[in-house]
């Protein structure tokens, strides 16, 4: 079976991703990239469902190289993050605190120095219909120098050297949102000079908190 290895991951992340209530239903999906080849959520299954032979596999332009189900619809943005970054795995999510904070903000502040997992203070792309090259573009534009964004009245996209990184970025990111939402039901939170948050990027690098 073709990336076999990289469907098992799928698989397991997305249970992890429901768990984890990063996700609602059958909403979200993500992708692994082992050289030409993305391995991808197929569209419309419950992941309680999802076995490795289910999950499908496209090329880097978005075609079908696995015969069954309908890959994910949000293929375009999956592709526009391996052509635009070097992603090896992408994870998007519909997160309660990432959507609320994206119907609200333009960009996630630095309320908390963990947010330089993220590369930074985290940009919201503008809206656009969901699986459209409109939304691949505004995605990747605002993720310029980021390892994610917030889509605007939608939810948020991580990416990463592998799978576990872009998912722990997803968790991260979905933290930091909850934390500045909570702060800001108490009052106006401080925030964070870029110089430290760059500063303590320095330091999680040598604990092998790697960027990419």
């Amino acid at each position: 079976m073709l990336l076999r290895d990289e469907r098992a991951q799928v698989v397991e992340y997305c249970l992890r991703m429901q768990a984890d209530d990063l996700t609602v239903g059958t909403s979200g999906n993500l992708s692994v990239r082992s050289g030409d080849h993305i391995a991808i959520t197929p569209s419309g299954v419950p992941y309680d469902q999802l076995t490795p032979e289910l999950v499908c596999v496209i090329d880097l332009d978005g075609a079908k190289v696995s015969d069954g189900l309908e890959p994910s619809s949000e293929v375009p943005m999956h592709t526009a993050v391996y052509q635009h970054t070097d992603a090896r795995a992408v994870v998007h999510t519909h997160p309660l605190y990432c959507t609320a904070l994206s119907v609200l903000l333009t960009e996630v502040p630095p309320v908390h120095y963990m947010i330089a997992l993220l590369g930074g203070p985290v940009r919201v792309a503008p809206y656009a219909r969901f699986g459209s090259a409109e939304l691949a573009e505004n995605s990747v534009r605002a993720m310029a120098g980021r390892f994610g964004v917030l889509l605007q009245n939608h939810g948020a996209t991580t990416y990463g050297a592998t799978l576990a990184k872009a998912y722990d970025r997803g968790i991260y990111l979905e933290w930091v949102c909850r934390l500045y939402h909570q702060a800001r039901l108490l009052g106006e939170p401080n925030l964070l000079p870029a110089a430290e948050i760059d500063e303590v990027a320095q330091v999680l690098r040598g604990y092998g908190q790697s960027v990419r």
